[in-house]
């Protein structure tokens, strides 16, 4: 089934360019529209939680719709992870040519084509598009090409038509958060990264987060020069402080010019054409070609007409959801970056799952657990953690009730080679068994090696569990199991 895309105003699209179902039109005489469309289970938005849903849902025998306006896949394939990741292997494939010659590799000038990646890094996320749709077409799962909005608790109104279910989830993601100050405009998204043609000269990457550390990262290491600014003191605060301070230093060796605890008071064209930022203290910073805003995401439920049907989203606009992702409406739900818990795919995806699951399969108790949740930041070099941080720990055992196990090393990768990239890896254990309640990494592999240890912590390894496993030499990951 396809549907009409419906133009929607210039304002409402500026909030769509992950391609996120989110209506934002009423028909005049709607009560006059008859429901000619009767479903089990009614998905709006085509992103990971969305999909993984409605095809898990359909191969229960649940008559299904999905609603997607945009490309399917939503954030992490379109414009999040997926060419995230091409861009990273891209810088990482880079720093391992200069790496190369330090093992006797006699390698010429490098010529870096942008375009040339560009265009391979689109086909690529295009193809993924078709297997998508593919997906669902083989899951029997009916998809509307088109914007959503509530017309009531078990409606949806799509492409002139009202659609009826049992069931309704939104699952609508979120889009980049551009600061409303003046020449906010000059800048981009995280989102407009993706469609730069080539890279910038010079950057500015305004933000702390993961998505500044990896963008940062990305266009320094493919050269580009790249200056950050920070509001407060460190990147990544959220994390454990043994990775953003170790991030922080092997970024500012790596070239990347990180400036703390600046207040922006917004942007300037330059008379040459450049891109200036003020600071309410009245300096201004720079000749910037590119200004990248990766300050944070917000949900996309503004223009859903949640107010059709009495659900009220906290001031962010995320939406809550108690532990099954029940809205307070029966028979509305919520999974992914909507609700502001946890904004990974693999966990829209598993509650997605979970979901269909109790739904539609009779499993009663079906809930995505929210603890010990492995994540990967794609920085130079990568980070991977999973559990409490110290200070978490801390906060919620004590100091007394923990052990905590430090190691920092240089890689073997780096043996033969001036340049030395860190690795940090901390433990940490609780109670007189010592189970481990946190797991960080970074280095060289942090992002393939924490997997089998984040299976190992679900099933509640103590120390000792990891002692008692025989270490594989020579490798890093070695050294989670060998830290005394």
């Amino acid at each position: 089934m396809r549907g009409i895309l419906h133009p929607l105003p210039v304002a409402e699209k500026c909030l769509l360019t992950a391609g996120f179902a989110i209506g934002s039109w009423n028909l005049t005489n709607r009560q006059n529209t008859m429901v000619n469309t009767q479903y089990d289970y009614i998905v709006i938005g085509g992103g990971s939680g969305g999909i993984a849903s409605a095809r898990r849902a359909a191969s229960y025998g649940a008559r299904t719709l999905l609603i997607e306006a945009g490309r399917l896949g939503g954030t992490c394939v379109n414009v999040g992870c997926v060419p995230k990741k091409v861009m990273w292997n891209a810088g990482h494939l880079n720093e391992g040519i200069s790496l190369a010659r330090e093992y006797g590799f006699e390698i010429g000038e490098v010529h870096f084509s942008w375009p040339l990646l560009k265009q391979k890094r689109d086909a690529y996320i295009e193809r993924l598009n078709g297997i998508y749709d593919q997906n669902l077409d083989r899951s029997g799962v009916d998809l509307i090409e088109a914007y959503a909005t509530f017309a009531g608790p078990d409606t949806v109104e799509a492409a002139g038509q009202l659609y009826r279910a049992r069931h309704i989830l939104i699952a609508t993601g979120g889009h980049p958060w551009v600061p409303g100050v003046p020449g906010a405009d000059l800048g981009i998204s995280s989102d407009g990264f993706f469609e730069l043609e080539d890279i910038p000269a010079r950057t500015l990457v305004v933000g702390a987060g993961y998505i500044a550390t990896e963008l940062a990262g990305v266009l320094n290491s493919l050269g580009s020069e790249v200056t950050m600014l920070l509001r407060k003191f460190q990147l990544l605060r959220t994390f454990d402080e043994s990775l953003s301070s170790t991030v922080m230093q092997a970024m500012t060796e790596a070239g990347v010019d990180i400036q703390t605890c600046i207040q922006l008071s917004g942007l300037t064209r330059n008379s040459d054409g450049s891109i200036a930022a003020s600071q309410q203290d009245g300096d201004h910073c720079g000749h910037f070609d590119c200004v990248i805003w990766a300050i944070g995401r917000l949900p996309n439920t503004a223009s859903l007409g949640l107010d059709q049907v009495g659900i009220e989203t906290d001031k962010a606009g995320f939406i809550p959801v108690d532990d099954f992702q029940n809205t307070v409406i029966k028979g509305v739900h919520a999974v992914g970056d909507v609700t502001g818990s946890a904004q990974l795919t693999p966990v829209a995806i598993a509650a997605g799952r979970c979901l269909a699951d109790r739904l539609f399969d009779g499993k009663k108790d079906a809930k995505v657990d929210y603890r010990l949740i492995p994540t990967v930041v794609f920085s130079h070099p990568p980070i991977a953690t999973v559990g409490l941080t110290e200070q978490q720990a801390v906060d919620q055992y004590g100091a007394a009730d923990l052990t905590i196990y430090n190691s920092q090393f240089t890689n073997m990768l780096y043996a033969v080679s001036e340049f030395k990239s860190p690795t940090r890896m901390k433990l940490i254990c609780q109670g007189e068994n010592e189970k481990v309640v946190g797991c960080h990494i970074i280095g060289e592999g942090a992002d393939e090696m924490l997997q089998g240890f984040a299976v190992a912590m679900k099933m509640g390894a103590t120390k000792a569990d990891f002692d008692h496993t025989i270490a594989i030499h020579p490798t890093a990951a070695e050294e989670l199991v060998t830290m005394t």
